[in-house]
Protein backbone atom coordinates (compact mmCIF):
# COMPACT_ATOMS: atom_id res chain seq x y z
CA UNK A 1 0.00 0.00 0.00
CA UNK A 2 1.56 3.62 -1.08
CA UNK A 3 0.19 6.29 1.27
CA UNK A 4 0.38 10.08 1.42
CA UNK A 5 1.87 10.06 4.69
CA UNK A 6 5.57 11.23 4.04
CA UNK A 7 7.28 10.30 7.64
CA UNK A 8 7.09 6.48 7.84
CA UNK A 9 10.21 5.30 9.95
CA UNK A 10 10.69 1.72 11.24
CA UNK A 11 11.34 0.35 15.05
CA UNK A 12 9.92 -2.15 17.13
CA UNK A 13 7.44 -2.45 19.83
CA UNK A 14 8.98 -2.13 23.35
CA UNK A 15 5.65 -2.08 25.42
CA UNK A 16 1.80 -1.62 25.71
CA UNK A 17 0.47 0.05 28.20
CA UNK A 18 -3.32 0.02 27.84
CA UNK A 19 -5.87 2.54 29.50
CA UNK A 20 -9.67 2.29 29.16
CA UNK A 21 -10.21 3.03 25.49
CA UNK A 22 -6.58 3.83 24.53
CA UNK A 23 -3.06 2.71 24.80
CA UNK A 24 0.67 3.92 25.02
CA UNK A 25 2.82 1.99 22.65
CA UNK A 26 6.73 2.63 23.08
CA UNK A 27 9.08 2.14 19.64
CA UNK A 28 12.48 1.91 19.43
CA UNK A 29 12.98 3.52 16.08
CA UNK A 30 15.82 1.87 14.16
CA UNK A 31 17.80 4.47 14.44
CA UNK A 32 17.36 4.01 18.29
CA UNK A 33 15.46 6.71 19.12
CA UNK A 34 12.38 5.83 21.27
CA UNK A 35 8.91 7.43 20.01
CA UNK A 36 5.46 7.31 21.78
CA UNK A 37 2.15 7.09 20.00
CA UNK A 38 -0.87 7.13 21.87
CA UNK A 39 -3.40 4.79 19.91
CA UNK A 40 -7.04 2.75 20.57
CA UNK A 41 -6.76 -0.44 22.54
CA UNK A 42 -8.80 -1.77 19.41
CA UNK A 43 -5.87 -0.76 16.79
CA UNK A 44 -3.67 -2.48 19.75
CA UNK A 45 -5.56 -5.79 19.27
CA UNK A 46 -6.73 -5.25 15.25
CA UNK A 47 -2.59 -5.27 14.79
CA UNK A 48 -2.20 -7.72 16.81
CA UNK A 49 1.00 -5.54 18.98
CA UNK A 50 2.74 -6.53 21.66
CA UNK A 51 6.31 -6.32 22.48
CA UNK A 52 8.57 -7.05 19.75
CA UNK A 53 5.98 -6.57 17.09
CA UNK A 54 8.09 -5.03 14.06
CA UNK A 55 6.11 -1.34 13.42
CA UNK A 56 6.06 1.13 10.75
CA UNK A 57 5.83 4.71 12.61
CA UNK A 58 3.45 6.85 10.69
CA UNK A 59 3.60 11.16 11.00
CA UNK A 60 1.75 13.47 8.96
CA UNK A 61 4.29 16.46 7.75
CA UNK A 62 1.95 18.87 9.23
CA UNK A 63 2.49 16.91 12.67
CA UNK A 64 5.49 17.46 12.67
CA UNK A 65 7.06 20.90 14.62
CA UNK A 66 10.55 21.92 14.49
CA UNK A 67 12.71 23.59 17.70
CA UNK A 68 16.11 24.75 17.20
CA UNK A 69 16.94 23.15 20.34
CA UNK A 70 15.71 20.55 23.10
CA UNK A 71 12.56 21.95 24.73
CA UNK A 72 11.34 20.89 28.80
CA UNK A 73 7.97 21.43 30.31
CA UNK A 74 6.23 20.63 27.37
CA UNK A 75 3.71 17.66 27.21
CA UNK A 76 4.83 16.38 23.78
CA UNK A 77 6.40 13.18 24.34
CA UNK A 78 8.29 12.89 21.46
CA UNK A 79 11.81 14.80 20.80
CA UNK A 80 14.15 13.72 17.54
CA UNK A 81 17.23 15.49 17.22
CA UNK A 82 18.45 16.21 13.58
CA UNK A 83 19.91 18.39 11.46
CA UNK A 84 17.80 20.22 8.43
CA UNK A 85 18.67 18.98 5.12
CA UNK A 86 16.48 20.46 2.98
CA UNK A 87 14.31 23.83 3.23
CA UNK A 88 11.50 24.56 0.04
CA UNK A 89 9.63 27.83 0.88
CA UNK A 90 6.95 29.44 -0.53
CA UNK A 91 4.46 32.34 0.00
CA UNK A 92 2.36 30.75 2.80
CA UNK A 93 4.08 27.06 3.90
CA UNK A 94 7.96 25.84 4.07
CA UNK A 95 8.53 22.01 3.94
CA UNK A 96 11.49 21.51 5.82
CA UNK A 97 13.40 18.18 5.75
CA UNK A 98 15.19 16.96 8.48
CA UNK A 99 17.59 14.46 8.52
CA UNK A 100 17.56 11.89 12.06
CA UNK A 101 19.54 8.51 13.00
CA UNK A 102 17.96 5.93 10.78
CA UNK A 103 15.87 8.11 8.54
CA UNK A 104 14.30 11.42 7.41
CA UNK A 105 11.48 13.37 8.61
CA UNK A 106 9.67 15.58 6.36
CA UNK A 107 8.03 19.27 8.68
CA UNK A 108 5.47 21.32 6.86
CA UNK A 109 5.46 24.72 8.83
CA UNK A 110 4.68 28.58 7.79
CA UNK A 111 7.51 29.88 5.99
CA UNK A 112 6.92 32.74 8.64
CA UNK A 113 8.26 29.97 11.01
CA UNK A 114 11.34 28.90 9.09
CA UNK A 115 12.42 32.28 8.32
CA UNK A 116 12.20 33.07 12.35
CA UNK A 117 13.75 30.16 13.08
CA UNK A 118 16.72 30.66 10.21
CA UNK A 119 16.30 27.19 9.06
CA UNK A 120 18.73 26.18 6.35
CA UNK A 121 20.88 23.52 5.18
CA UNK A 122 22.92 22.54 8.32
CA UNK A 123 20.53 23.77 11.09
CA UNK A 124 20.42 21.60 14.09
CA UNK A 125 16.71 21.01 15.08
CA UNK A 126 14.44 19.15 17.10
CA UNK A 127 11.16 17.57 15.68
CA UNK A 128 8.45 17.74 18.50
CA UNK A 129 5.51 15.34 17.71
CA UNK A 130 2.64 14.39 19.91
CA UNK A 131 1.92 10.78 20.85
CA UNK A 132 -1.93 11.34 18.96
CA UNK A 133 -0.26 12.10 15.95
CA UNK A 134 1.68 8.97 15.77
CA UNK A 135 0.08 6.09 13.72
CA UNK A 136 1.64 2.79 13.73
CA UNK A 137 1.45 -0.15 11.03
CA UNK A 138 2.38 -3.68 10.89
CA UNK A 139 4.66 -4.92 8.25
Amino acid sequence: MTLSIRNQLPGTVTSVTPGEAMATVKVRLDGGQDLTAAITLDAVEDLGLSQGSAVRTLVKSTEVSLATGPVHGLSIRNQLPGTVTAVATGAAMATVKVAVEGGELTSAITADSATELALTAGTPVVALIKSTEVSLATA
